[in-house]
């Protein structure tokens, strides 16, 4: 399964919950990229071959970060009121419920009771 590294707008919990499964994660803060812009957080995750778990929407621009030239970008949108717990339940679910070819090249929406995934061709 792949890496991942967690944005800074999403819970501190978040890389502590993956890491926790089984995963290994990486959170944006611990790496001195608080408040970085775009394109020096998505390199991080490039060099480390990893994917950049963010709730930014700006990083699903595919203009901007193009699918199938980065190792997977999952955008986790889900309405302000929900609580973290409940969204690293809902994160964590995504991510098992996926094999791990659905990660390098592409991006992944997880929405409220929805994965999309656009992969490259």
């Amino acid at each position: 399964m792949p890496n991942f590294v967690i944005d800074e707008d999403m819970p501190r919990s978040t890389a502590k919950l993956l890491v926790y499964s089984g995963y290994e994660a990486f959170d944006i803060r611990d790496h001195q990229l608080r408040a970085a812009p775009d394109n020096k957080i998505f390199q991080f995750p490039q060099s480390l071959q990893a994917v950049l778990i963010t709730g930014d929407m700006g990083f699903s621009n595919s203009l901007k970060f193009p699918i199938g030239t980065h190792h997977g970008i999952m955008v986790a949108h889900f309405p302000n009121h929900i609580s973290t717990q409940e969204l690293n339940s809902r994160l964590l679910e995504a991510i098992n419920a996926l094999v791990e070819e659905d990660f390098p090249g592409n991006l992944i929406m997880i929405d409220p009771g929805k994965i999309r995934i656009r992969k490259k061709w």
